[in-house]
């Protein structure tokens, strides 16, 4: 889930004053905007939830991996890949691809490492859950995809992948639509503590760190997953269908051991792999990231996030926060998706 970040983890943060959020970063919708759009692209409206099921499931060897993805749109239409979360999958994404199809978009939708039908090439491949490495599977598959470009757009541990592609390799993100903004971080801040209450939040990071916590991952994942997306989404209410199409990708027998690696990497208790050294000392600088962007943030988040004023600055080039209302929480692309998929469109015309 979405990173808690402050001034004891994430040193670019600061203490900026709470009080100011409320005016510069909570009018129903957009705020904050470095750059406005002269005539927004409108949407048909979509209750979400409208679809369940995506028209096109592919598979292609990409770097590392096999990876399966979504696909929808015109094969020759401007690209845009969206990247899911832990513990979710592509299905967060099924009621915003056929919106950004309409609109004449090439679609890609992939499982990251370690979900549904996406595979290692090579059994000696490490199981790494570290964030460069998710990143640089993107980048891999958008090589294979011969997608030179691509709009990035994501949430939780998408949204992180979307801003280290955005960081590392600008040139292949036209723009960028993250949830909870700017969640880069390292290794070092990752092992400083937090207050109590911040500390409360990440009760699963600890218990992932444990033997334990990582057998009772594995044993009750989809009990484990349904309880994150209620805490997550206090406000959400899917039904089980919605909740099993999404529980089947984390039957990948990778799932358990990338999701343990990825956290217990993040406090420093487990090691990475030697190929990403140089991308972690880029971005323990906390690199600012230069591409068009949107930030968005549900009203109704119950994950660890960030506070928008804190992370504002390190979005330089064009800039547009969100505030989505309504009682939408941690899923923001599954639960408001019209709105997700007009982020995309607008940044594209930033």
């Amino acid at each position: 889930m979405a990173e808690k970040i402050n001034s004891h983890r994430r040193g670019f943060m600061g203490t900026t004053a709470l009080a100011i959020a409320a005016a510069q970063f909570s009018m129903n919708g957009t705020a904050n905007a470095q750059s406005r759009l002269s005539t927004p692209v409108p949407l048909a409206a979509v209750r979400p939830g409208t679809h369940t099921s995506f028209a096109s499931l592919r598979q292609i060897n990409a770097g590392l991996l096999n990876v399966g993805y979504a696909e929808a749109g015109p094969a020759d239409g401007p690209a845009v890949v969206l990247l899911h979360g832990w513990p979710y999958d592509i299905y967060s994404f099924v009621d915003v691809a056929p919106l950004l199809a309409s609109q004449g978009y090439r679609v890609v939708v992939p499982y990251l490492r370690g979900y549904g039908s996406t595979r290692f090439l090579s059994r000696e491949t490490m199981r790494n859950g570290q964030p460069t490495a998710t990143a640089a599977d993107i980048t891999a598959l958008m090589d294979a995809l011969d997608i030179r470009q691509a709009i990035l757009a994501g949430f939780d541990w998408g949204a992180r992948t979307a801003d280290i592609v955005a960081a590392l390799w600008p040139d292949r993100c036209k723009g960028l639509v993250s949830v909870s903004g700017y969640l880069i971080g390292s290794q070092q801040a990752g092992t400083k503590p937090l207050s109590p209450e911040a500390e409360f939040q990440w009760w699963y990071q600890f218990y992932f760190a444990t033997e334990r916590g990582k057998a009772g991952y594995a044993k009750y994942t989809r009990d484990f997953a349904r309880l994150i997306w209620h805490n997550a989404s206090p406000q959400w209410k899917f039904d089980d269908a919605t909740f099993e199409r999404s529980a089947a990708a984390l039957l990948n027998p990778d799932h358990v051991d990338i999701t343990i690696h990825n956290y217990r990497w993040r406090q420093g208790l487990a090691a990475g792999e030697p190929r990403y050294d140089k991308f972690e000392q880029q971005l323990a600088s906390a690199p600012p990231i230069v591409v068009p962007t949107i930030t968005m943030e549900g009203d109704a988040n119950g994950a660890p996030h960030p506070l928008p004023e804190a992370y504002a600055a390190k979005f330089t080039g064009k800039y547009e926060h969100r505030l989505i209302t309504g009682g939408i929480g941690h899923n923001l692309p599954q639960e408001a998706p019209q709105a997700f998929a007009q982020a995309v469109i607008d940044v594209d015309r930033f």
